[in-house]
């Protein structure tokens, strides 16, 4: 696992603006920089022109195995696994740049990103930790979000078999599932 690496002011303060522009919420700066929390807030204000939100970050593991919130998370881990493969950046630039494809994909594909920075940040740290995995669905051979203790060859995504109400709700927008 990289680690953050010391960096000059103007990188930190270059790294947070990134991630404010994102829509990370302040706990991630405070965690992903070194700069001071009165530094932070000043920041979040001028760039994004309001005050932070207030209130913890999301912590279960849940929202992510929820039908379409899992394909969303499962493409943006997919991305962020490939990067940290494939370059040495800092955990957190490889989190901007696979939240940037991410986001660049669902515009692609005129898709509403379901993930915001904050939960991609989270999902990232639930994989860490061994909270989430990726696994292979037996059908497609995609790999998806899901418990590590999901018995991988029965496992069957969200895409190969959709839930029998997906695509009716009025927030349905997020992804068409053809039969």
């Amino acid at each position: 696992m990289k680690q953050k690496s010391i960096l000059t002011e103007a990188r930190q303060i270059e790294r947070a603006i990134t991630l404010i522009k994102l829509g990370a919420r302040l706990q991630v700066l405070e965690s992903e920089t070194d700069l001071s929390y009165e530094r932070l807030l000043r920041l979040y204000k001028e760039v994004s022109g309001k005050s932070p939100s207030k209130g913890q970050l999301p912590f279960s593991t849940d929202w992510f195995m929820t039908w379409q919130p899992n394909i969303h998370a499962s493409l943006f881990l997919n991305i962020h696994e490939y990067i940290s493969k494939s370059v040495e950046l800092d955990d957190i630039d490889i989190i901007i740049k696979a939240y940037q494809l991410y986001l660049e994909q669902t515009e692609a594909q005129d898709l509403e990103p379901l993930l915001s920075l904050t939960r991609a940040w989270r999902l990232v740290k639930f994989v860490d930790s061994g909270m989430l995995t990726l696994t292979p669905c037996s059908k497609c051979k995609g790999l998806f979000v899901t418990y590590p203790h999901e018995i991988a060859r029965n496992y069957v995504c969200g895409l190969c078999s959709p839930p029998a109400r997906a695509g009716k709700g009025k927030g349905s927008r997020g992804l068409v599932v053809e039969h």
